[in-house]
């Protein structure tokens, strides 16, 4: 039973990926199927019982938010629509306030004034989570002065952030769908780290990889890759698949703190630090770095935080 299961998370993992890279081309259901090799006739509703919605809503979810985040950035409005695989400029805006309740160009506009609201949003929630802790008698994390982060977590302090160039990276990983946060956590620490230990790679650097923006995607549907480095020839098995990082250029701060504390770390990177830097992203992936996933006492760790970087 839970090979079968292993093998369909592998499957799925496979036409989730060819989608994310080929948003802006035509993803017909027969191909989608011969990518997981399943049935043709079946994989329609294998695919709404895996993810809790139909392939059709899943695509042209993964095409707004993707538009959305590009027009965050500043991108234009006919381009964005292209980009994601809308044939023209009516239908993109058409299809794009359905989702987001606001026109392209109104979305770009007010994108300031959206970023404070979700970083207001999260600090009201790190604020609840505190005080929740203090009645439980558990130490807060808001005194301790040692992580810059945590007393200015929203950006009242300047970011150190480095551009470096990081070797391409053969990784064996575990998706977890579902809300960031605490979760992500737990993944790491029920699920990955037994396994990690119990095949001779507890000194191998570790990546996690947020494959979704939380602000725009539901928490429920939120995809997060936990991953470990592995040798040439190492094959895993079992419920992990097998990926390769891409090397190159990227702009890298790292974060010490608590878990809960990294999303505005985050934000502040690509909504801040990156329009002002002269660089914008590329395709490659964004990911977490951590050569140490040892986390102390009050569950803080250490990691760099790399974004993939090129000229405008």
């Amino acid at each position: 039973m839970n090979d079968a299961r292993n093998e369909y998370e592998r499957r799925m993992n496979r036409v989730l990926d060819h989608i994310d890279r080929n948003l802006d081309a035509q993803l017909d259901l027969p191909a989608l199927a011969d990518i997981a090799n399943f049935s043709r006739y079946h994989f329609h509703r294998i695919f709404a019982g895996w993810m809790g919605e139909t392939i059709g809503d899943y695509v042209r979810r993964r095409r707004l938010e993707v538009a959305a985040g590009k027009l965050a950035a500043g991108g234009a409005v006919l381009e964005v629509a292209l980009s994601t695989s809308f044939g023209s400029g009516e239908a993109f805006a058409r299809a794009f306030k359905a989702r987001f309740g606001s026109t392209p160009t109104e979305w770009r506009a007010n994108t300031p004034e959206r970023i404070a609201a979700f970083l207001a949003g999260l600090r009201a929630q790190n604020s609840n989570f505190d005080q929740v802790n203090r009645k439980h008698g558990q130490a807060g994390n808001g005194d301790n002065g040692e992580h810059g982060d945590s007393n200015h977590p929203y950006g009242e302090n300047t970011m150190d952030v480095k551009i470096i160039d990081l070797p391409p990276s053969r990784v064996a990983y575990r998706r977890h769908i579902g809300p960031y946060g605490p979760a992500i956590g737990e993944f790491w620490g029920r699920t990955m780290m037994p396994w990690i230990l119990g095949n001779g790679l507890a000194n191998a650097t570790c990546y996690g990889i947020g494959h979704d923006d939380p602000s725009l995607t539901p928490a429920d549907k939120c995809r997060y890759d936990a991953c470990v480095e592995i040798p040439d020839g190492f094959e895993p098995g079992g419920q992990f698949s097998v990926a390769n990082l891409p090397g190159g250029r990227y702009a890298v701060t790292r974060y010490s703190g608590a878990p809960r504390d990294i999303g505005p770390v985050w934000n502040r990177l690509m909504k801040e630090w990156l329009p002002s830097s002269g660089l914008q992203c590329d395709e490659r992936p964004c990911f977490e770095r951590y050569e140490n996933l040892v986390t102390q006492s009050d569950g803080s760790f250490t990691c760099d935080i790399c974004i993939p970087v090129k000229a405008l």
